[in-house]
């Protein structure tokens, strides 16, 4: 049995503690992604905003967990373990699986616990009023893979090394699964600023499923289109965490 303390490292990676940070930022990661996508976005960030990047059961060092069913219980996990941590002002950054997650986990803490976002970004993700038929998640091993080399995120020489990429294939499918069944449930707004960023490359968002995210907010939204496809932000990290950092540190 994990102690509450061991509890929460499971679930949260700080790569750069920044104990006296007034603002968090919290990072959660696409469908088969890892907290260790995030270490550069912690390590960009000032001494004024500390990284909370999410570790989802079933991979890397948590591979002997199982892997969450539903977007609506990962929520519900996430939402539980990030309480402790709304001490201070919160924005998440969610990346395509990400982002639908981190809308979910805002509108728990926002309607159960009364915590409103500093800010919520979305990125690489139609808003939840935008759904598709998709069945990547139904396809065999190879057919999965395909679609991770065509989306070009994961590095090569995980997608080439054939029993690293078996080994981390069940947690990949149980996210797809999740993100690809997830079904919105009509709900009150947010109350927090919602920026949406996107590629105009993007083959799993059009530009308009991306500018939807503006009918989830209550409050002010931002669109920005990058030159890329469904992970534009590698090419674009600086210009993201200069949008980070505007926000987190706002008065």
């Amino acid at each position: 049995m994990t102690t509450p303390a061991e509890h929460d490292r499971l679930w949260i990676r700080r790569y750069h503690p920044r104990p006296d940070a007034a603002a968090r930022l919290v990072c959660l990661p696409h469908a088969g992604g890892s907290a260790t996508f995030y270490r550069p976005v912690s390590a960009g960030m000032p001494d004024s905003v500390d990284v909370l990047a999410v570790q989802y059961p079933g991979r890397q060092d948590r591979r002997h967990e199982p892997c969450a069913t539903s977007i609506g219980e990962l929520a519900d996990q996430v939402t539980s373990v990030l309480l402790p941590w709304a001490d201070r002002p919160l924005l998440f950054f969610g990346h395509s699986m990400g982002a639908t997650l981190g809308f979910e986990v805002a509108r728990r803490l926002e309607r159960d616990h009364g915590v409103v976002l500093r800010a919520l970004f979305v990125s690489a993700r139609r808003a939840p009023t935008c759904p598709r038929d998709e069945s990547v998640h139904l396809r065999d091993d190879d057919g999965l893979i395909a679609e991770m080399r065509h989306l070009s995120g994961t590095d090569s020489a995980i997608l080439d090394d054939d029993e690293l990429i078996r080994m981390a294939l069940p947690a990949i499918r149980a996210d797809y699964r999740a993100a690809e069944t997830y079904v919105y449930e009509p709900g009150p707004n947010l109350s927090c600023p919602v920026v949406s960023l996107v590629g105009d490359d993007d083959p799993k968002v059009t530009l308009d499923e991306a500018r939807a995210w503006s009918r989830h907010t209550d409050t002010s939204s931002e669109f920005h289109v990058f030159e890329g496809g469904h992970f534009y932000l590698t090419t674009h990290q600086k210009q993201i965490l200069e949008l980070l950092v505007e926000k987190a540190v706002r008065a």
